[in-house]
């Protein structure tokens, strides 16, 4: 919520000069990918939603999970989606715009590829485990609705 949502917000983090954290992160970012610096429409609404729907939900779902509520496979697995959504759009966005917004190859592949690389498999990973959970869940729910029959 923090880091993104400072992005999101911060209409000229770019400019800064008084050497604040955040702003030198997204400055540094924007090595790997240019269109954060130009305040890309995409960039910025896939950031925003980010910060604003799925940060606050994730502090739900680790709230869900400490706490053991029901709901939590669900919310874990709503907000993986959502951040496979979110990569997958900045991806292909990337792509169809010729994918040439990096200052050189290592920023590419050190920021671009391996910085968003965790934004794919950590999510996969969460929502396949969720799935497999909801799914027996509702297995044992059909098990025991076909017992009291």
């Amino acid at each position: 919520m923090i880091v993104e949502g400072y992005f999101a917000f911060s209409q000229e983090f770019y400019k800064d000069k008084t050497g604040f954290y955040l702003a030198e992160v997204w400055k540094e970012y924007s090595k790997g990918d240019s269109r954060y610096a130009a305040r890309d429409a995409g960039i910025v609404t896939v950031e925003g939603l980010t910060a604003v729907l799925e940060g606050p939900a994730s502090l739900l779902a680790v709230f869900a999970i400490a706490t053991g509520k029901s709901y939590s496979y669900i919310l874990q697995f709503t907000i993986s989606l959502g951040q496979l959504y979110g990569t997958a759009v900045y991806f292909v966005t990337s792509y169809l715009e010729g994918d040439h917004f990096a200052a050189s190859s290592y920023y590419y592949y050190a920021y671009y590829v391996g910085a968003n690389a965790s934004w794919i498999v950590i999510p996969t990973l969460i929502s396949i485990r969720c799935w497999k959970k909801i799914c027996v869940a509702f297995q044992v729910q059909g098990q025991k609705k076909a017992k009291v029959r």
